[in-house]
């Protein structure tokens, strides 16, 4: 189940509401695309800005919505706090979620005791299969190699971890210890499989999910001549999709392509004319029509 490509979906918004109609038209360019499974409400969804109504009416219409097409569904379901990541979590679960990803939680940067306990709690509470969410850009904190080992020991629904530490060493570690890695940096998915990662949470694939796929699917099959002409290709706008905080890069860009309205909630806000030139030429230089 946790191998292949999974899509860090945005959440549109127009006029500052979840826009159902732009959010159906883009899962069902997933399911054309081949992609194997959505990732709603995480960082790309920006989760931080959403109420828990628009929150659970996400993940509900995702499941929705990739209901009949063979297409899983990970609910992004982190928090710092644990009563609420547990709430979350038991809503993904109820609404028929596959599974749920939870990020380490942000702020309060807790131990690594501190962590195997959330993680825990979660898992006690909630039997959906869960995917860890390693990103300390975001959270402040790193958790090891040694912490994620005891807690797929010790709970039998902790199954892989989204790594998005940018740190190879750590990924071949991972690896090495025998837990499923999934990566969580576009630009590093061909060399994360290199080592053993099995597919990739992808903020491009919410613009390019046929490359992506296709990419994702040479390595997995050790074609990795054909993997690295694909992240070459890629590789400038996987970086250009990121030249700000994500998501503002990926909603300017879908806008650009007339696939989103490109509104962001504050304290996001849109990117930078600078920056808007340098992501609409990444565009045209991968080949994507502009709106």
């Amino acid at each position: 189940m946790f191998a292949g490509s999974f899509t860090a979906l945005i959440t549109p918004f127009r006029n500052n509401i979840f826009d159902e109609t732009a959010f159906a038209q883009q899962i069902k360019a997933q399911v054309n695309a081949g992609i194997t499974g959505i990732v709603p409400v995480g960082t790309t969804g920006e989760s931080p800005t959403l109420s828990h109504e628009e929150h659970r009416r996400v993940i509900e219409t995702a499941v929705s919505l990739a209901r009949g097409t063979g297409m899983k569904v990970l609910g992004g379901t982190g928090s710092n706090s644990t009563d609420e990541a547990i709430e979350l979590t038991a809503h993904a679960k109820a609404s028929g979620a596959d599974a749920v990803l939870l990020v380490n939680p942000y702020y309060n940067k807790p131990t690594q005791e501190g962590l195997f306990r959330h993680f825990r709690a979660i898992a006690e509470r909630v039997d959906i299969p869960i995917v860890l969410y390693n990103i300390p850009g975001r959270t402040g904190v790193t958790m090891t190699v040694a912490t994620m080992q005891r807690l797929t020991r010790q709970c039998k629904n902790i199954v892989a971890v989204k790594d998005a530490a940018g740190n190879l060493d750590l990924t071949s570690e991972a690896v090495g210890a025998g837990l499923t890695v999934l990566s969580g940096d576009d630009s590093l998915t061909v060399p994360m499989m290199a080592v053993g990662a099995t597919g990739v949470v992808s903020v491009a694939s919410n613009i390019v999910p046929e490359t992506v796929v296709a990419m994702v699917k040479n390595a997995a099959a050790g074609n990795f001549k054909e993997a690295r002409l694909i992240h070459h290709k890629l590789f400038a706008l996987c970086r250009a999709l990121f030249i700000e905080t994500n998501p503002i890069p990926i909603k300017a860009a879908m806008q650009m392509v007339g696939r989103d309205t490109g509104e962001l909630r504050l304290p996001l806000c849109e990117l930078s004319d600078a920056n808007r030139t340098a992501l609409r030429n990444a565009l045209l230089a991968a080949g994507l029509p502009l709106a």
